[in-house]
């Protein structure tokens, strides 16, 4: 049974940094691209492939870098100078491509961005 676990969200001030993590069980986690989606549409703000390949949503380059750590099992999302706009639920999500979702979603975890 896969399970995705996503920590790290909080309320932050604009212009503040903060690391998203989402460790996944019950998988062969190397082998899959893995995703960072944000709101109700499930928008996605970043992807990278088992090869490593790195993908970003227009409005966040250069400010989110996505990582992934095989090792560990989990994907990473940093975030810096963070804008209003960033605020949402952000979801990890296993096994998809940078056009299209994987049919595995973790929870969500807030990620609020206000002054």
């Amino acid at each position: 049974q896969v399970q995705l676990v996503e920590s790290g969200g909080g309320l932050v001030h604009p212009g503040e940094s903060l690391n998203l993590s989402c460790v996944a069980s019950g998988t062969t986690f190397s082998r899959n691209g893995m995703g960072w989606h944000r709101g109700n549409q499930r928008e996605l703000v970043a992807h990278i492939s088992s090869g490593y390949t790195l993908t970003y949503a227009d409005g966040v380059k250069g400010r989110f870098t996505i990582s992934r750590d095989n090792q560990k099992n989990t994907v990473f999302l940093q975030m810096s100078n963070l804008k209003p706009e960033d605020t949402g639920v952000y979801y990890c999500n296993l096994g998809g491509t940078s056009w299209a979702a994987g049919r595995y979603w973790g929870q969500g975890t807030q990620v609020t961005v206000s002054s």
